[in-house]
Formats: structure tokens, sequence, C-alpha cells
């Protein structure tokens, strides 16, 4: 995902399905450098990752 779509998501007050090697999870924080993100998995609140932004995958839901 590019950095622009990552700060539309994050200002949302949809929800939106993202994804990190498969696994979902929300966007905590958008770093600075415009290529990193904190990131937590959604069933764990304590455990968090700084990721590459481009790792991220928007995942579509069909409803």
């Amino acid at each position: 995902m590019d950095f622009n779509r990552a700060q539309e998501i994050v200002s949302s007050s949809k929800e939106y399905e993202v994804t990190y090697n498969g696994v979902s999870v929300w966007i905590d924080k958008l770093h600075e450098d415009g290529k990193t993100a904190t990131v937590h998995i959604r069933k764990s609140l304590e455990e968090r990752s700084e990721v590459n932004v481009d790792e991220l995958k928007e995942e579509y839901l069909i409803h």
C-alpha cells in the first residue's frame, strides 16, 4: 500500500481490513519518514511492530 492510502485509512471513520504478512492488523501510527508505520495484530493490543508501509495490504471485503 502506498503511504497516502495508509493516511486515508488512519484518518477515516470507517473500518478497513489491513493485513501484514497475511495477518489482520491495526495501523497505530504512521512515521514521518513516509515509509514506516507502527501496527498491532487485531487480537493482541500489546504486541506492536514497526513495518514498511509498502508491505501492508488493504483487503477488500465482499458484503
